[in-house]
This record gives C-alpha cells, structure tokens and sequence, in this order.
C-alpha cells in the first residue's frame, strides 16, 4: 500500500503554486516524493502565464530541462470576481473564463506530450462547488468552474488510450487569499457554515490526500472523475 501512494521518481507540476490551495497541494505532493515546479505568474523559477500559450510553452520547455520528465500536472490556477451579473461587462467575463478553463485546456494540451512519454501521467484540475451549484453573484466563476468539470470528463475519456488520467477535487470552502474577505465574518460565510455537516471551513491541508491520491499508482483506473473534499456541503439537504 506505501508504494501505491509513493510519487519519488515523479515530476509534478502546479500551476497557480505561488499561493493557496495550489501551494498547499505543490507542499504535499513534494512531501510524498515528487519532484514539484511549483509555477505560477509569482513563481521565481517557473514563472508562467495560463493566458498565453507562449507563456506555457516555456514553462514546459524550463521544466524539462530541469527535470527531462513530467509525470503529473495539477491546474490551480483561478480568479474569481464578486459581482452582480448584470453588471458584469464582457472584459469581466472573458478575464475569468480565459484563465480559469482556458488556462486549464492550454497548460493540458501543452504538457500532453510529455505526460504521454510517461506512460502513467496524471492530470489533477481543481475544480469547486460553484461546478455543481450556483453561488450568489459569482456566474462568471462558477459557470468556469462548471465548464472545467465537463473538460475534466472529457480529456478522461479522451486521452485514457494514451495512458493519461484526467481528474478533478471539488473543494469545499476553504479561506485563502482569494475568497476569505468573501466568506469570514459574513452572512455569506454563515450560510456556508450552515449548509456544511460538518459545520466548519476546511484546512488546505486536507486537501493533500486527494491530491496524492489522484496523482500515484492508487489512481490507475480512475479517470474522468471529481472528488468532493466539502465537508459534505455537496451531499447534505436539511441540516437541523
């Protein structure tokens, strides 16, 4: 069992490692063996821009280099943006789509080939709740997040034949950088607590184990699917 979980040997990359929860899965994934670029667009060594498939293109080439191999890509990168939808200009619109199932499509076209010479590579996107529901005021993430999922499906099946796997996490509510002026302290957050079983947000840290997970050996016939790690929001209904 230790070594269906082991990744030494195997290279990582995160894309959006720079902060959050990418960070936190780059840190568990390192920690169970692998090799991790951590990338992103504050990333010192592996700077990279999910926008531009120049920017992409020379992660990859950088990571190569440095390693000769990737094993595994895990795409968290993301942006969200508050707003009443019918406020939401079309720049808006765009900005959110492009980087968080553009970017995601881009980077998993770009590393498909070294992923292939693998010949057990794994693809890890992260999706969110807002795949599944709607959230108030967020329809341009979670429509995003909603299209990411049906990818996921989709490159899963696609790419099996080319001994790649392609899955998703659904994170539940977890503060970080990005959300927790949203969801601390707020009316917001109080709903979430309440429609969560478990009635608490979750540690990025307890993501590491579907991350490690989806990325070994313990994932070899599992593609094209999502794991909620959400406290139960997702499975639960009337709550009290």
């Amino acid at each position: 069992m230790q070594t269906l979980f082991n990744l030494k040997g195997r290279v990582a990359v995160v894309v959006g490692a720079t902060s959050g929860l990418g960070k936190t899965i780059a840190g568990g994934l390192a920690d169970h063996g692998a090799q991790v670029a951590a990338a992103g667009r504050r990333s010192h060594d592996f700077r990279v821009d999910v926008t531009s498939r120049e920017s992409v293109e020379a992660l990859r080439e950088n990571v190569l280099n440095r390693f000769g191999r990737v094993d595994i890509l895990v795409n968290a990168a993301g942006i969200t943006q508050k707003k009443k939808t019918i406020d939401v200009s079309d720049s808006d619109w765009a900005c959110v789509l492009e980087t968080n199932v553009n970017g995601a499509l881009r980077t998993s076209q770009t590393f498909f080939e070294p992923l292939k010479a693998s010949g057990r590579g794994r693809i890890v996107n992260i999706c969110s709740l807002g795949s599944f529901v709607a959230f108030h005021e967020v329809a341009a993430y979670c429509t995003s997040k909603t299209a990411l999922l049906g990818l996921t499906r989709n490159l899963g099946c696609e790419w099996a034949r080319f001994g790649i796997s392609v899955n998703a996490i659904v994170p539940g509510v977890f503060p970080t950088e990005l959300n927790r002026p949203l969801i601390e302290g707020t009316p917001r957050g109080r709903e979430i607590l309440l429609r969560t079983p478990m009635a608490r947000f979750g540690n990025a840290e307890e993501l590491i184990g579907a991350a490690v997970l989806l990325a070994s050996d313990a994932a070899s016939f599992i593609t094209g699917q999502s794991i909620a790690v959400d406290g139960g929001y997702l499975a639960s209904g009337v709550n009290c």
